[in-house]
């Protein structure tokens, strides 16, 4: 096994390495949907000079070696560059991570009441463990979109004061036949309801006579006249909007000695995060650095905002004509040209589960960052598997940065797998390899990370943004 990062570390180190995991906290704790890490990034590059790309293409601005861009695409994806020395011809360092985190979403019918409870109806998003999200507290982020172009911001359940909601599970009392059913089968997906409300709306005798049904069905009424007053929505507005069910609570600290974080969404916003502060504090550069932090990976990087979507390469094809360089030839040899690490988390090695792992091959907390030669399952299958030359490259590289790395693979071979969004940029014929945090409890509401690995993973990410390449 290497050396454990923390044993290195002196003052100064540890002081930069709190600084970073502090500003980390800040950013999930605004960031619980993919909306609002947008949002968040784009005031955190507008205050290091970023401009917005579709300003500069409306005043048609020339961009020249130091300038910063960003692209928002749907408020949901976001592209940052800087632009290098040389030309784009020889390619970007490009780091890549995505925002969105498994969840439940609200549908576009949801609104219903049954034995005196109010519910919202829900589909979970990405791969979750459905018995991992009853009788948690809950809270409600997301957008409502009215008829008139209106858009309603919803944010509930992570302040002090605010309620909280959640999905109720049945009493251990009475619960031998659920106990004896899989896991998979404990906790059904259409079970995944949120509770949220019991208390009816007290109609006068004049109302009652005029609206039986919202007299029947009083609880319902009750929500609808708070949403009504609190945000100005009817229920037919559910069909245009977007909300997600995340766990309520601020990102901690944990364990005695905190040397780690316990929060939701760190797969795969650690990445995302110290990607972004790396492209961030990068001030001079030879190769463009593009920093991708992208929606929908959860579910098979599909969609307009998803890394399959072609945003990515519209923004690429933007930024080169506005410097001059574009051409559609051009524009292929930089994207085949660039070198990209995939950032993005492996799973930790976690004793109570040891027969699920390879300790030869396995992230351990502390360690520093990961390298994944490959992903995907059984005898490879999905995975992007990167070069040797290119993996030598980087060693080279974090090795006179003095970054703490480490590789792995995702579990026991047969075991199980995963995916990332390395195989979609290598369609580009450039090289990728999966990098990022180790995490413990990968996709359960609460996640954990060791900040020696965020520092280190900050440290490698601006170590690859600077590389220079033969």
């Amino acid at each position: 096994m290497k050396k454990n990062a923390w044993e290195s570390y002196n003052s100064k180190q540890l002081k930069e390495l709190e600084t970073l995991n502090a500003g980390y906290r800040s950013f999930l704790d605004n960031g619980k949907t993919e909306r609002e890490c947008v949002d968040t990034i784009v005031n955190m590059a507008e205050q290091y000079g970023f401009r917005e790309l579709n300003t500069l293409i409306k005043n048609d601005t020339e961009l020249k070696p130091g300038d910063q861009v960003y692209s928002v695409w749907m408020n949901k994806s976001i592209i940052l560059f800087r632009i290098g020395e040389e030309g784009f011809l020889q390619g970007m360092n490009i780091l890549g991570a995505h925002i969105d985190s498994p969840r439940m979403d609200v549908k576009q019918n949801p609104l219903y009441e049954d034995g005196g409870f109010a519910y919202l109806d829900t589909h979970y998003y990405g791969g979750v463990k459905k018995y991992q999200w009853v009788t948690l507290p809950l809270s409600i982020h997301g957008v409502v979109v009215k008829k008139d172009g209106t858009t309603v911001i919803v944010n509930i359940g992570d302040q002090e004061d605010d309620p909280v909601f959640f999905v109720s599970d049945l009493l251990i009392h009475l619960a031998q036949d659920q106990l004896e059913k899989k896991a998979a089968k404990v906790i059904e997906g259409e079970a995944l309801d949120l509770i949220i409300g019991n208390k009816p709306l007290v109609l006068g005798k004049k109302d009652k006579d005029k609206d039986k049904k919202e007299a029947k069905e009083a609880v319902k009424a009750g929500v609808l006249d708070i949403l009504k007053q609190t945000y100005d929505i009817e229920e037919e507005d559910f069909v245009s909007a977007e909300l997600e069910i995340v766990p309520a609570g601020k990102a901690r600290e944990a364990g005695f000695d905190r040397s780690m974080i316990l929060a939701y969404g760190q797969d795969d916003r650690v990445c995302a995060y110290t990607s972004l502060m790396a492209a961030l504090d990068v001030k001079t550069a030879k190769r463009t650095l593009c920093c991708i932090l992208v929606d929908k990976e959860e579910i098979g990087s599909v969609g307009a905002t998803g890394m399959r979507s072609h945003f990515f390469e519209n923004a690429v094809a933007e930024v080169m004509n506005l410097c001059g360089q574009y051409s559609e030839l051009n524009l292929r040899r930089c994207l085949a040209g660039s070198c990209m690490l995939s950032s993005d988390v492996s799973s930790a090695y976690d004793p109570s589960y040891a027969s699920c792992f390879d300790k030869k091959n396995v992230a351990y907390m502390g360690n520093g960052l990961v390298l994944m030669k490959f992903t995907g399952a059984r005898g490879k299958s999905g995975s992007n598997d990167a070069n040797a030359e290119y993996l030598a490259k980087l060693r080279q590289t974090f090795e006179e940065k003095k970054v703490f790395f480490q590789t792995a693979e995702l579990g026991k071979v047969d075991v199980g797998g995963g995916g990332t969004i390395a195989y979609i940029l290598a369609l580009y014929g450039m090289n990728v390899i999966d990098s990022g945090v180790a995490v413990l409890n990968m996709h359960a509401p609460w996640e954990a990370t060791s900040k020696a690995d965020i520092y280190e993973a900050y440290k490698g990410y601006k170590a690859f943004a600077e590389m220079e390449m033969e």
